[in-house]
């Protein structure tokens, strides 16, 4: 087994509005960097209330690439408060601050703190799909799933 990251490093240019650090990695294996959160004042989500909290963060990543938010496992289990729209999807082109959407499941309200890890940030390369008329078809390949969706494998 080798040692350090599994993975190049990709260099993003970032804008830090936030007196808080740059998300790191936990340990040298972590996929996902975590997100603090850049709050003027505490703020409260009721059980079933959403919000959208800003991180201070503004970044360029190079095409070819999108950031993931994604949630923190221990405020889900914890506290029933994840990431609404899992994952977030930040892309290539998007300068603005990187906001966080964040739900209360729980049944008891969350106050989020300035500074408090609020998600988990992954970088992830994508390819892009370009449609061909000449590959239309009229119906696809036979497969061992067919159509079968969700709930189709069961559950053991």
């Amino acid at each position: 087994m080798k040692d350090g990251p599994s993975a190049s490093p990709v260099t993003v240019p970032v804008v830090v509005n936030t007196p808080h650090a740059l998300p790191a990695y936990s340990t040298p294996d972590s996929a996902g960097l975590d997100l603090r959160a850049k709050l003027d004042a505490p703020v409260v989500l009721q059980p079933g209330a959403r919000g959208l909290i800003p991180t201070g963060l503004h970044f360029a990543l190079p095409q070819g690439y999108e950031a993931q938010v994604r949630p923190r496992s221990g405020l889900a289990y914890k506290h029933g408060v994840t990431v609404l729209n899992s994952p977030g999807t930040i892309d290539a082109d998007y300068r603005g601050d990187v906001g966080v959407i964040l739900i209360n499941h729980g049944q008891a309200p969350f106050t989020i703190e300035d500074g408090e890890r609020i998600a988990q940030l992954v970088l992830a390369k994508y390819e892009r799909i370009q449609w061909s008329a000449v590959e239309a078809v009229e119906a696809l390949p036979a497969s061992v799933r067919g159509e079968g969706g969700f709930g189709h494998t069961g559950t053991e």
